[in-house]
């Protein structure tokens, strides 16, 4: 069980729950509409899509020669689970446990499309082929620079609009803009965690943004994205798109530069960055929660169902504990 946990790299699967939560949380507080069982399958379905995309991302890696062992010393956050390079599963083992969560995922994809309308198949296809040819062959476009680009739009709005179409059967452009910034953070926590994959990357061609422009141009994409984040959040409360207690979020702001000065001093060292990508998880995890709880909060006021908003918060939990389990926190040197 400690094997195949390892192998899922649960503690990177909270950037699915959190728009799918959010989505939900924004047809629940603003159109007093939420259906838990449909809340619970996508919640199960962006797991399991999450879960294999972790091990396509191993297994591929793995046949590209970017896997490499575990056995030196090295950054927690990056580099896969090393459960390949250190033979501790077999490929094709790791290969049926990938079309296995590939399946689950499909099947509750094709049951919500028949059931709540054509643009979910529209939503899953775009999140299940971004998460296959992430690094699988012939596209594999996190070897072409893009795979940072795609998966903001897959773990942001993408999660949560269809999310909250599941809910609704409509599209909102509240869901759109209060989901995008997740994407952004999944962004940053991409370029921060290839950054101690600089040289391995770079020796097996897979060329992402930090190998193709370097680990100087990536502390600045990290800043940056950072920035927009916020900014979206800000312009998105002064233009009356998202309520007032969205600032909420602002919480995560003390992490997030926290995990910047780290970042900032200890970049090209992969095992003394390890505080930034755990940083860089914490921030993104507050920022997410406070816009969650922003929208519980704005229910409330608006008088959405308590018991339903209870439910959600509840399966959130059920989710997401797991995740906060996954590593023993690092020392700050």
């Amino acid at each position: 069980m400690r094997l195949w946990w390892k192998a899922l790299r649960y503690h990177f699967i909270p950037p699915s729950i959190f728009p799918a939560t959010l989505g939900a949380a924004v047809a629940l507080a603003v159109d007093h509409t939420f259906y838990p069982f449909y809340f619970l399958l996508v919640l199960v379905g962006v797991v399991a899509n999450h879960m294999a995309l972790n091990m396509t991302d191993d297994y591929f890696d793995y046949k590209h020669a970017v896997d490499s062992s575990g056995s030196r010393e090295r950054n927690p956050y990056s580099g896969g689970s090393g459960t390949l390079g250190d033979g501790l599963i077999r490929p094709s083992t790791l290969l049926k446990a990938i079309v296995t969560c590939f399946s689950l995922a499909l099947a509750i994809g094709l049951y919500l499309t028949v059931t709540r309308g054509i643009p979910v198949l529209l939503f899953f296809l775009f999140g299940v082929l971004c998460s296959i040819f992430y690094t699988a062959p012939p596209i594999n476009f996190s070897h072409r620079g893009l795979g940072e680009l795609g998966q903001l739009v897959n773990f942001g709005t993408t999660i949560g609009l269809g999310s909250y179409f599941v809910q609704t059967q409509e599209l909102s452009l509240q869901a759109f803009v209060v989901t995008l910034p997740l994407g952004i953070m999944l962004f940053s926590m991409i370029v921060i965690n290839e950054i101690p994959d600089y040289e391995e990357d770079r020796a097996a061609g897979k060329l992402t943004l930090v190998a193709r422009y370097g680990r100087k141009a990536a502390v600045r994409l990290y800043i940056g994205s950072w920035v927009c984040t916020y900014a979206v959040i800000s312009l998105g409360v002064v233009f009356g798109v998202l309520p007032l207690v969205a600032l909420i979020a602002f919480a995560s702001l003390p992490l997030a530069l926290g995990s910047i000065r780290t970042l900032r001093k200890d970049y090209e060292d992969p095992v003394k960055l390890a505080p930034a990508n755990l940083g860089m998880i914490e921030a993104h995890s507050v920022t997410s929660l406070g816009l969650i709880a922003a929208y519980s909060i704005q229910g409330v006021i608006g008088h959405a169902n308590i018991t339903q908003l209870l439910l959600l918060l509840s399966l959130l939990a059920i989710f997401y504990a797991p995740a906060t389990f996954a590593f023993r926190k690092p020392r700050r040197t």
